[in-house]
């Protein structure tokens, strides 16, 4: 596998990880930066953070990919999906794996 293919993964998984940790941790902290006080507007909030999340994992996980595969680089559109998603399940066993260790 190329090396290129490799480092544009891990770029892409690592970036991912790092939106999720943000926005996690903002939902974590949203009652003290907001207030325990749900309005009308909390839900509609969620759900365009909801929509802004999935179009930008959807633009780091299949975006690149998908621009190879229509412009026919197939195997290095599907290597690079495949590392990155590989990338990204590694990322999610160390979370678990520290889950386990902090508790």
């Amino acid at each position: 596998m190329e090396p290129k293919i490799v480092k544009q993964a891990i770029i892409n998984a690592l970036l991912a990880s790092i939106y999720v940790t943000a926005v996690g941790l903002f939902i974590s902290h949203a009652s003290r930066i907001f207030g325990q006080k749900d309005t009308a507007l909390t839900p509609v909030a969620v759900l365009m953070l909801l929509v802004f999340s999935a179009a930008l994992m959807g633009i780091l996980v299949f975006g690149q990919p998908l621009m190879w595969y229509i412009d026919g680089k197939k195997k290095a559109a599907l290597n690079l999906l495949a590392c990155t998603m590989a990338t990204l399940s590694a990322v999610i066993v160390l979370t678990f794996a520290a889950l386990l260790i902090v508790r």
